[in-house]
Order: C-alpha cells, then structure tokens, then sequence
C-alpha cells in the first residue's frame, strides 16, 4: 500500500464522476444531453472537487442499449454532437486540471456494426470468426443453454446463414470473439485512437464477459433460484463469463494503457470479492481499478457492509489500490435503494474508505429514481433502468434547468427541492455534505492515502481509522446502520480521543469523542483524534 504519500498517481488520490452524457445538460434543446453541455458544466465539477468525469458511450449507435450497442467506435453519435465538440470537450476537460475518461465496449457491438454485417454475410466471410456463432442442435434448438444477462436466450437464429449467434445482452448486441486475435488487435487500435486524442483512460464494459467457455458447456442450475429473481438467474454463468483466459486479454489492454503515461484502465466487474481481485492481475497487470460494487450488492446493514469492508481489504493484493462504487447507470439510486438519511451514511463511508470513489452523477444531491410509467419506458430489459437515468436537476426553472425542451425523459417531481441550485447554499444539503467530504478528502492524506485500521462493531455501529504515517494525523469514521440509536464503545488499544469536523447532522460537529459514542439513527461522523 501507498499509504501516507501524496504524490500518488491522479487516479489513486482522486474521485471519479459518472456522466450518463443522455441526461446530463442538454445545450441545443432537443431534449437530449450533449458534448457541449457537459462542458458549460465543468466549473460546476470543479467547485464540487471530482477528479475525473467518466462518460458513458458517446458512440454512434442505434441506440437500443442506449449507446451500449455501438456501430462505430471511432466517432460521435450525432445527438451527442460532432468529434470537435469531443475534442473540444477534452481541451476544456484538461483546461480545467480534470481528466476524462471513456467507456469501451469491446464484448458487443451493435447488428449494425459493419463488422457483423460482414459476419453475418456469409459462412465463408474473413469476419466470420469475429463473432461467436454455433450450429444449432440437430432438433433446432440453440446450442445450448446460457441465457442472456437482458431475458431470454442467450442465442439470436440467423436466417440467412442458419446459424446461431451468442448475444449475452440484447439480440441487437452479438458479442465479439476476442479469442480472434485479428479481433483483439483491432479493440487495442480503437483504445489507441482515442488515446493518441488525449483521453485518460477507459473504464471497459463488463471485462468480466470477454472470453466465453471454448467447449460451450451448459451451465448448471442455480440452487437458490426464485421467482423474485430475473430469469438470468435460473442459471450459474460459469460458463459464459469470468474464464481464466479473460485475463490474458485484460492484460493486453493494460499493455496498451501502459504505453502512455498517467492513462487509467478500469473494468465493470459484477463478481464476489475473491474473484473480483483477480483482475487486478497476477503481477498487478491487470485492471488498475477492478470496480468495486458491494456498497450497491450488500444488504444495508452494519453487519453486512463492515464484514464486506474488511473482507475486501483482506483479500487487496499488495500494492493493489481499492475503489469504492455507490451508484451507476445500471442500478436503482443510492437515495431510492437506502433512503435519504442513509443515503448521508453512505456518503460518508464512500469518501472516508481507503480507495478511489466514483460517483454517479445527481447522487450529491440525493437524486432518487423516477417513476417512470410502464407506458413511457424506453429500456427493453426486464429491469428497467430508465428510473436511474432520469434528467441531472440544476435548478428550479422548467425541467430542472437540463433543457427549455421536453426531456427524452421525464424529470423527477422532486426537482423543485433537489437540485443544484438550491442546495448550493443550504448547509444542511447532501451537496454540502459531498462537496466537505470532498474538500477534507482531497487536503488530507490520511483520507485519500493513508492506511485503513477496523476498529469494531456494535449492535448497528461500527467504526474504523484512517491513519497518515508520516504527519501522523488521524480519522476515526463512525456510522450508524440503522433508523435505531445506539452506542458503540472502543476498545482500549485503539486511542479514540477526538473531535468530530464532518457529520450527517449538523448538531454533533464539535463533540467531543472518548471511549465510546452514542448516536441517533441514520448518524455518522469524521473526528480528527486528538
């Protein structure tokens, strides 16, 4: 661990935000986020102290994976702008001492993509092997019986080939065949084109799904299956995702990465903590930042989370550096998943943990799902994701100031109250809360380098410390599970003397800490120890 330095890599020492661009700042009033309003933006991101803007695809698309389905990976969809509004965006990204990294999306591609249009074109096509395609069983059926992450079958019939091609998304999504070499050489040219533009690096799409099972075995039933559950999860993907030759693609990419300097690889990786490590590479030539989504998996509760933060440092390879996830794209909101009071908890716990953050955006001011009626969702999977992706809210003018334009999706009522503007200047605000964790995080390195020390749990409670060894200052994080109050006391080797600078209410700042600490439901606190 790097612990105490502060001349860490950006990365390391930094916070990452997540733009969904669709939803962020429309600037032509269409209705629909742009280039060119996620830059008249950016002195927002800088006075809220981020790092880093992550943007979510900004590809050509058909769009229906909303981006995720890409027919070109060297240009701008048009509804986001043109390739000077990006390079625009990335000169006024830079301008402003940020970074600025993309989605890559090597495991799919869109039907449209002229890749698969060659694929598909004939048996005999040098891209046939480009993509994954099986003959069907002698009765008809798919070759066999992985099921798609989006419902369904995992296998799309193809009519003019008679042929089966693998999708584990939507059938407008095959997924590529990155045992293809000549297919992995051209994903490392598509991470080179944009690198030699200047951007700082990619977080990839499900990394954990590159490479498929070279036999095409059936995976087995899933044990504790229920009705509650999607129909992916009929099913143990052990087969169709997570094979150990993923990591020899993982590692290439991190190869080209290291090519240039200060450049950034991350991966979405939806696995257990045992397994999540291993793309950080054997010899940390894997992923730099593995992404880390357990504070969204885990049920909310001080047991569950304190044992997931433990059980993720025990199992940190040396020298890897770990990151924390509160929200995204994919999931319902932190605010609607937790409520708003925890919602403050979480804050805490995301920008006082040892590792990066990344923080999807509206969740600083506590944006919640919408709901969105069945009538008006866009999203064909069988868990919608419209309700997370609604408009970001500024301020209180029509259509929470993203558009003089009807939305391409509806703004949530809440607007009037949650929203930029006025949070700006309400002490008690969560985007006050954010932007102080931001601030003391950012000045302190015990906060964004220093060690991580669990001090213990109690009924709802618990506590850890975050210590810089070479000023010697340090942290003790409180944080209160649960709507019920509660006493934590500490056990007498750790030193707990302290005063609290940063809590969820207002009222406990400047309170003395000893040997233990009561709080209220929904509480947490910083305390500088004595």
């Amino acid at each position: 661990m790097e612990n105490g330095k502060s001349d860490l890599v950006w990365w390391k020492k930094g916070i990452i935000y997540q733009i969904y661009p669709l939803s962020f700042m429309d600037s032509n009033n269409d209705g629909k986020g742009d280039l060119s309003g996620i830059i008249s933006k950016l002195d927002y991101l800088k006075w809220l102290g981020i790092d880093c803007l992550w943007l979510s695809p900004v590809y050509p698309s058909p769009m229906a994976d909303f981006g995720y389905d890409i027919s070109d990976y060297k240009s701008i969809h048009d509804i986001f702008g043109t390739m000077s509004d990006f390079d625009r965006l990335l000169y006024e990204t830079h301008s402003y001492g940020l970074k600025l990294i993309l989605d890559l999306v090597p495991n799919h591609t869109s039907v449209t993509h002229p890749w698969f249009l060659e694929s598909r074109s004939s048996l005999y096509n040098q891209k046939r092997d480009w993509y994954i395609w099986r003959e069907g069983d002698p009765d008809g059926s798919p070759p066999n019986n992985w099921l798609s992450n989006f419902g369904g079958s995992a296998w799309e019939f193809d009519q003019g080939t008679a042929q089966y091609y693998y999708h584990a998304f939507l059938k407008q999504q095959p997924d590529l065949n990155l045992r293809n070499n000549d297919v992995l050489c051209a994903v490392l040219d598509v991470m080179r084109f944009w690198l030699d533009k200047g951007v700082d690096g990619f977080r990839v799409d499900v990394m954990w799904h590159l490479i498929k099972d070279k036999l095409f075995r059936d995976n087995p039933p899933n044990p504790e299956y229920n009705e509650k559950m999607t129909s992916f999860s009929k099913l143990l993907p052990v087969f169709s995702c997570d094979q150990p030759e993923v990591h020899d693609v993982v590692a290439k990419m991190r190869d080209t990465i290291d090519q240039y300097n200060d450049r950034l690889l991350a991966g979405e990786i939806y696995l257990p903590v045992n397994q999540l490590v291993d793309y950080y590479g054997q010899e940390l030539n894997g992923a730099h930042l593995p992404f880390n989504f357990h504070l969204i998996l885990e049920k909310w509760t001080a047991e569950h989370i304190y044992a997931c933060i433990c059980k993720y440092e025990a199992y940190m390879p040396q020298d890897a550096w770990p990151n924390w996830v509160l929200g995204n794209h994919d999931k319902p909101r932190v605010a609607s998943r937790i409520g708003y009071n925890q919602a403050r908890v979480a804050a805490i716990l995301l920008l006082t943990l040892r590792g990066t953050p990344t923080i999807y955006y509206g969740d600083e001011i506590a944006m919640s799902d919408n709901a969105v009626p069945k009538s008006k969702i866009l999203d064909p999977t069988e868990e919608p994701r419209d309700p997370q992706r609604t408009p970001m809210q500024w301020n209180t003018n029509q259509f929470a100031g993203f558009s003089h334009h009807k939305p391409w999706s509806d703004v949530n009522d809440n607007y009037i109250n949650t929203n930029v503007e006025s949070e700006k200047n309400a002490p008690e605000s969560m985007l006050s809360l954010y932007r102080e964790l931001i601030s003391l995080r950012k000045k302190e390195p015990a906060l964004h380098a220093g060690s991580f020390f669990p001090i213990g749990i109690q009924s709802n409670i618990f506590a850890y410390r975050r210590d810089d060894p070479i000023s010697g200052r340090q942290f003790l994080i409180v944080a209160n599970l649960s709507h019920d109050a509660g006493v934590i006391s500490f056990p007498s080797r750790f030193n707990t003397d302290s005063e609290i600078i940063i809590a969820t209410h207002g009222h406990l700042k400047r309170k003395r800490i000893s040997k233990e600490i009561s709080l209220a439901g929904d509480e947490a606190v910083v305390a500088l120890i004595k």
